[in-house]
């Protein structure tokens, strides 16, 4: 199912656009907002993504792309990769080093293989479709445990033009302070790695679109992990060129917590 070549794609994609990445990182960046305040573009952004473009479009035949700052660019397959060529553009605007670069590639409405780079600590997380997920080469596992107090929870926070939500989300956040050991957050790729690798117990983040969370859905899978939306169903991507910016609320969790946090989140 996955296409020859497709994982050295994609690993010179991360790693060139990491580079570009890191060029930037440091110097001045005016921040445009987009869609609302929590939301902003900087030149290291278009940077980046046009240096993944360059590497996914470079190929005998190239699959569609979804990519956070250009849209939707069909070229007739079934395949189509969804990239975030500058996960954490706030963080990075403001000169802390927690950002990176996510790449899926999805069969139909399927992540199969994915990726996510961390340039400051040159760190990537790899997954295959049932074939397990690895850090910098190792196969990793998300927490083995079962006690929710034990962990750590990322709770990711956005700005929303719906005075409801962020009531409800400010709430649920205080539920959930009584029943975790403690709640953090990089609002960024590195909670999802964090919870990759069994340091973060989950990451809660009902702010999100497909380029946040394609790759991430794999492999946190394929550390044994659980990933649901926040009513605990399946996640069903939609890349389809109308909808490809649809919002999605995302709970992903090591296996043995999942159930204890969903019932915290469904009494809230």
């Amino acid at each position: 199912m996955i296409p020859e070549n497709a994982r050295e794609i994609l690993e010179k994609a991360l790693f060139e656009a990491g580079k570009v990445l890191l060029s930037h990182f440091g110097t001045s960046h005016k921040a445009k907002v987009k869609e609302s305040i929590s939301s902003v573009v900087t030149e290291a952004d278009l940077a980046s993504e046009r240096t993944i473009l360059k590497v996914l479009v470079d190929t005998p035949n190239p699959y569609n792309i979804i990519t956070e700052e250009s849209g939707y660019v069909s070229h007739g397959s079934e395949y189509t990769w969804v990239v975030d060529p500058l996960d954490g553009t706030s963080n990075f605007a403001a000169g802390l080093p927690w950002f990176g670069v996510i790449i899926a590639l999805m069969w139909k409405g399927d992540p199969i293989l994915a990726g996510m780079y961390i340039p400051v600590d040159q760190d990537v997380y790899l997954a295959e479709l049932k074939k397990g997920a690895r850090k910098n080469g190792v196969p990793i596992r998300t927490t083995p445990s079962s006690n929710l107090a034990e962990q750590l929870i990322a709770y990711s926070f956005d700005f929303s033009s719906d005075p409801a939500k962020t009531a409800s989300e400010m709430q649920l956040m205080a539920r959930l302070t009584k029943q975790v050991r403690n709640i953090r957050s990089t609002n960024s790729l590195y909670d999802f790695c964090y919870t990759t690798d069994g340091r973060l117990g989950a990451v809660i983040n009902q702010t999100t679109k497909i380029w946040d969370i394609a790759a991430p859905t794999l492999i946190i899978k394929e550390a044994g992990g659980v990933v649901t939306d926040i009513n605990g169903d399946v996640i069903n991507f939609d890349l389809s060129s109308g909808s490809f910016d649809h919002n999605y609320a995302i709970v992903a969790t090591g296996a043995g917590v999942h159930q204890s946090l969903m019932n915290i989140i469904k009494n809230h």
